[in-house]
């Protein structure tokens, strides 16, 4: 039977990382996959349980958390409304957590247990630069990366960012102004070469396969093409017609993954089950 438990660990600052897992109770030891959500993402978003439960019916331990700064909070986990945590996360908070749930999983399951990461969007470069590393990774998955933190905003608002200390990006699903402090702008300019994601995909010596839709308004389908060209033996494949998330909305009311987003989890999983 398919189960999900939850977990909760300190994440970045002292704020907290709320998780759970999704496994066939009739296969105590499988291979983790572990989930990073992207920039406006979070654990419960869309279809996410609907992948939790396709991996964990093909033999896997699926693991996905909420970054401590995603603004999504503990007791209200279904959407980004505290946003004064949201506005002053960074990527360097987020590479903590990321960290700190390998270190969980290590603890729970042992050095032995295979780890699998996938990445979406932000989440994404994220999961290149732990692959790049982090020894405990053993094949790298990433869905519609960036492959760079700052093209999530324009280069013009940065001066008027720094001077103000804040600039605000628009949520396309609830129309919301959502606040980003300058902190952000200065931990990528503080640790410009650790978190450099083309530098990082140079150095990704682990299987690494590359999910990108061709109709990605939010992530164009160059920062895939500018990955796989980073570091050669990777794979990259093309998703026809998906867009940045492969047809899945927020909330979700179906009971089978969105077409789309079925072939990425099937290919995903052809690509997991390689020697």
């Amino acid at each position: 039977m398919i189960t999900q438990s939850e977990f909760s660990l300190i994440g970045s600052d002292g704020k907290l990382i709320i998780g759970d897992i999704t496994f066939d109770d009739k296969n105590p030891k499988t291979p983790i996959v572990l989930f990073v959500h992207g920039f406006k993402g979070f654990k419960d978003w869309g279809a996410h349980h609907l992948v939790a439960r396709y991996f964990a019916s093909n033999g896997y331990r699926y693991i996905k958390f909420n970054l401590s700064h995603s603004g999504v909070p503990a007791d209200n986990p279904k959407d980004v409304t505290d946003m004064e945590t949201f506005a002053s996360n960074t990527v360097s908070k987020e590479l903590f957590d990321v960290n700190a749930v390998l270190d969980f999983i290590e603890k729970a399951y042992g050095k032995e247990t295979e780890v699998n990461l996938i990445g979406h969007s932000r989440g994404g470069g994220l999961a290149i630069i732990e692959a790049a590393n982090d020894l405990r990774i053993n094949k790298l998955i990433t869905w519609s990366a960036v492959s760079a933190f700052n093209g999530l905003w324009k280069k013009e608002q940065e001066a008027e960012w720094k001077k103000t200390g804040k600039i605000y990006v628009t949520n396309a699903r609830t129309k919301e102004e959502m606040p980003l402090n300058a902190t952000l702008l200065e931990d990528l300019e503080e640790h410009a070469d650790t978190l450099n994601i083309i530098e990082a995909a140079k150095r990704i010596n682990i299987p690494w396969l590359i999910v990108q839709g061709d109709d990605d308004v939010n992530v164009p389908f160059q920062n895939a093409q500018q990955l796989a060209d980073a570091n050669p033996n990777s794979r990259l494949v093309k998703i026809e017609g998906a867009n940045h998330v492969y047809g899945a909305s927020h909330p979700y009311e179906n009971e089978t993954l969105p077409p789309l987003l079925f072939k990425v989890c099937e290919k995903c999983l052809t690509f997991l089950g390689e020697e």
